[in-house]
């Protein structure tokens, strides 16, 4: 287990992350014959909803299907429906409709990005969007609950350090994994200027385009389809449902506030690029629409003007002794990084210390070099988002491979540690909370895999 969590940096915790997951259900055809597995005081779980769980569980983490993993999850599904119910007894912990909907905004967004786009979400459902937010209402509610109880069980938990070191401590030596070179690293970013031949490139695209739909030679849909380099949007025609213009760049909140609806809007640009846009419908500041992206070709960009900036910065800095950390808030254009001082963390564990080999040759060729509290000259880099920009880099720590180690990886073990001690803990709470809540198996539910119990 150490050796697994610590080399891909991720947290134990788990307990209930697959049933709290966003799913889709499983087609007819895949499904076989429902039954009820399960009743939780009034909620009663069949069995396609297992199967259905399993089926993303195994998609997402490549994992086979087996009947214990079955009644693994359906253990967990169990574990929710048992937190909800006490969550609903308790009258301090209220879910707002706001809360909801934001939730609600959130699960079908990433349902629409990994399934490919709204059309087929809608296909896989057999109904449209917003059948689909009512049909989860009532779940997102009841899930929204149980995260509340849950967080006021686990948030409250700390661990001590003579914890942390009996936990580490039950792991054989010879048995701790050796660690890749890790690194902290903080940066400041500046964007090159885009080269006029670029922008006016992307703009006779956009323009063709449009031109193409106006005379009705081809539709927005199929445009979008063919031609958008938004690629959240491109393969549903380049429709967004529900958006609010608050959550949109203003320069595109703008257009797609004031165009009237049906209207096909004039170009216009953005941070991402060249857009038109169609309005579908708006009702106050939550807007349907349709739109398709050009972007700008970085690789016609010119880094002179970014690079002499740069330069001048790390001069100054290096002569003056002025902070890093205040030079990367006020000069950095990666706003992500600029408002933590530049800092680079794992977006994924939220941890400074980052495996050197996932940070990439261009961050590798500017650390291999450095010498600690040194900072880079001017290099081209590509951000998280895709995007090439140039930075300079300051080292803050450099720490070879390695094995695993409680006083070098302390901050990591420590998360490691707290994540069991959590497990352990809720595991035991969750105990304690089914005695007093209505709980009973049938069908494939009784089956003992591994030594499930058979009931409750």
């Amino acid at each position: 287990m150490l050796r697994s969590a610590i080399v891909r940096g991720c947290h134990v915790f788990a307990l209930l992350s697959l049933c709290l997951a966003p799913s889709a259900p499983l087609r007819a055809q895949d499904l076989v014959l429902d039954e009820i597995v399960a009743i939780v005081a009034d909620r009663i779980i069949v069995r396609s909803e297992i199967d259905g769980l399993v089926q993303v569980m195994g998609n997402q983490q490549g994992l086979p299907y087996t009947d214990e993993l079955w009644h693994q999850v359906l253990e967990q599904v169990i574990d929710q429906a048992v937190l909800t119910e006490h969550a609903k007894r308790d009258t301090n912990i209220v879910v707002s409709e706001d809360q909801i909907d934001q939730s609600l905004d959130q699960r079908i967004e990433t349902m629409t990005a990994q399934l490919g786009g709204t059309a087929r979400l809608e296909e896989l459902y057999g109904m449209p969007e917003i059948q689909i937010r009512a049909d989860l209402r009532d779940e997102t509610r009841d899930r929204l609950l149980a995260e509340q109880l849950q967080g006021q069980k686990i948030n409250t938990l700390r661990i001590t350090p003579t914890e942390v070191r009996e936990w580490f401590a039950q792991f054989p030596t010879d048995s701790l994994p050796e660690l890749p070179e890790i690194v902290r690293v903080s940066h400041i970013v500046r964007y090159p200027s885009i080269s006029p031949e670029a922008e006016r490139e992307a703009l006779e695209i956009i323009t063709a385009i449009r031109d193409s739909i106006v005379a009705d030679r081809s539709t927005l849909y199929e445009m979008a389809q063919r031609f958008s380099e938004d690629l959240g949007s491109a393969s549903s025609g380049g429709r967004y449902e529900d958006m609010v213009l608050g959550d949109l760049v203003p320069e595109f909140a703008a257009v797609a506030a004031r165009i009237a609806p049906r209207e096909l809007s004039q170009p216009f640009q953005s941070p991402f690029g060249y857009h038109i846009l169609r309005v579908n419908e708006r009702v106050g500041d939550v807007v349907d629409f349709s739109h398709i992206l050009i972007n700008i070709d970085q690789s016609k960009s010119d880094p002179s003007e970014a690079i002499a900036f740069l330069d001048v910065l790390r001069d100054s800095i290096v002569t003056y002794e002025l902070p890093f950390e205040l030079m990367a808030r006020r000069h950095s254009e990666e706003e992500t990084t600029a408002e933590i001082g530049g800092r680079m963390i794992d977006p994924s564990s939220g941890e400074r210390d980052l495996f050197v080999d996932a940070l990439g040759p261009e961050w590798k060729a500017n650390t291999d070099t450095l010498a600690i509290d040194e900072i880079s000259y001017p290099s081209e880099v590509t951000l998280l988002d895709g995007s090439l920009a140039w930075h300079i880099v300051m080292l803050q720590r450099r720490v070879p491979a390695h094995r695993v180690d409680i006083e070098t990886d302390y901050a990591r073990i420590e998360a490691l540690a707290l994540d069991d001690k959590r497990n352990r803990e809720m595991r035991r709470w969750l105990d304690i909370l089914r005695g007093d809540v209505y709980v009973e198996k049938r069908g494939k539910a009784l089956e003992v895999i591994n030594g499930p119990t058979a009931g409750n």
